[in-house]
């Protein structure tokens, strides 16, 4: 298999590590990554500024890496033309530091990358851990990754969704599953801290608080709490078919 990893904490992140080890095991591994942290870049791609793309010294053997002057979206669209005239067998994104749940899922450069494969009709899987901390085991999650990778390719699943993992922050003797969930709902609470700067000058800096609305145990969010792994597939068709024939009889 020829096999694109892709992240937004960086390219040598421990994360993108962890996963380059275990996904080496099914092909040839390729890291298209940023070359700083991108973390919340969602789909942006870079349009006004070329990207530079280097191939640097990585921590596994036989895994070709780049670090790339781009956001993570930039980054998958940068190694899937890398195999032009082909394309990857699979795209992974990841292992992002902390969960990629509910709304965060929109503003997840992690997520994006992942798109990207599901856009080119790729099996895409993004993978996050419960966890901010740099010291967390990441191995753990990348072996849920693995286990899920095989099992997606071993269904033949469909290649136009994108399959959003995330695992909790625990040894995997304390996981107790895999559960195959929705998307759930938080609303963030205090959203922005106001400081002052030297010169006497408001700035404001993102600092809210989730708030659980949607209590449902088969949501990302409260099965991960509850310590499954969570599973959840992505639409990239973002229409609310729901709604439409309501839509067209309005008259303007």
């Amino acid at each position: 298999m020829q096999i694109l990893i892709c992240n937004d904490d960086g390219v040598h992140f421990p994360g993108i590590v962890a996963l380059a080890k275990v996904m080496s095991t099914l092909g040839e591994v390729y890291i298209f990554a940023p070359d700083i942290e991108r973390s919340a870049a969602s789909n942006a791609l870079t349009l006004g500024l070329p990207l530079r793309a280097k191939e640097v010294p990585f921590e596994v053997n036989g895994v070709k890496a780049f670090a790339i002057s781009g956001t993570p979206a930039d980054c998958a669209k940068l190694g899937i033309e890398f195999f032009a005239p082909k394309k990857p067998d699979l795209i992974v994104s990841g292992i992002n530091k902390g969960p990629n749940m509910c709304c965060d899922i929109m503003y997840s450069g992690t997520v994006a990358a992942a798109y990207e494969g599901a856009y080119a009709d790729i099996l895409s899987l993004a993978v996050s851990l419960n966890s901010y901390s740099t010291d967390s085991d990441y191995s753990v999650a990348a072996n849920w990754a693995l286990r899920c990778v095989k099992k997606l390719i071993e269904i033949k699943a469909d290649k136009t969704y994108v399959y959003n993992l995330n695992v909790p922050n625990l040894s995997d003797s304390e996981i107790k599953g895999l559960k195959i969930t929705k998307m759930g709902f938080v609303e963030y609470r205090g959203g922005f801290e106001k400081r002052i700067d030297t010169f006497g000058k408001p700035y404001y800096w993102v600092n809210g608080k989730p708030f659980v609305i949607d209590k449902n145990p088969d949501c990302d969010n409260n099965a991960v709490s509850d310590g499954y792994v969570s599973l959840t597939p992505l639409t990239r068709d973002y229409t609310a078919y729901k709604i439409i024939d309501k839509l067209k009889d309005i008259n303007i």
